[in-house]
């Protein structure tokens, strides 16, 4: 095997928090990528922890709910390629209970939290996040995003 050829992917969760026919979305603020624009909780995997792991995880350091494995639910995977060349999986969960009040845990990365009708998203929300929201709605299991630009 070439090791040329062997290509390094950051893996991303992103939450999919469903309250009746809303979904919640973090404004970021103060992060240096997509600043102003509005995202899901997510994160990237800190290693040796599952894609699961992670979700629960980054919901209680994001918005301070605790969240059981058996109350996510996978929706969808996404293969992006960044505008700076580096390439990312992206793995959408969702969730419609959970345990604990919402609060935005981290100010000073996210300006606010709030729920939108997930048919009326605000026009400031990072492109394939919208994208990968409406596959998981839709039931569409795999997507790319960002190679049309390599």
């Amino acid at each position: 095997m070439n090791m040329d050829c062997i290509t390094h992917l950051i893996v991303t969760v992103h939450l999919i928090l469903l309250k009746e026919d809303r979904i919640l979305l973090s404004l970021r603020q103060n992060t240096g990528y997509a600043d102003g624009l509005y995202s899901l909780v997510t994160g990237t995997l800190n290693g040796k922890e599952s894609a699961i792991e992670a979700t629960i995880r980054e919901a209680k350091e994001e918005i301070g709910i605790d969240l059981a494995s058996e109350q996510l639910r996978f929706t969808s995977t996404m293969h992006c390629l960044g505008a700076d060349g580096r390439e990312f999986i992206e793995l959408f969960f969702l969730a419609s209970s959970w345990q604990g009040e919402l609060f935005n845990q981290e100010p000073e990365k996210c300006k606010k939290i709030a729920f939108f009708p997930k048919d009326a998203f605000p026009k400031e929300i990072i492109p394939y996040v919208q994208k990968g929201i409406a596959n998981s709605l839709n039931q569409i299991y795999y997507d790319e995003f960002g190679w049309e630009y390599r």
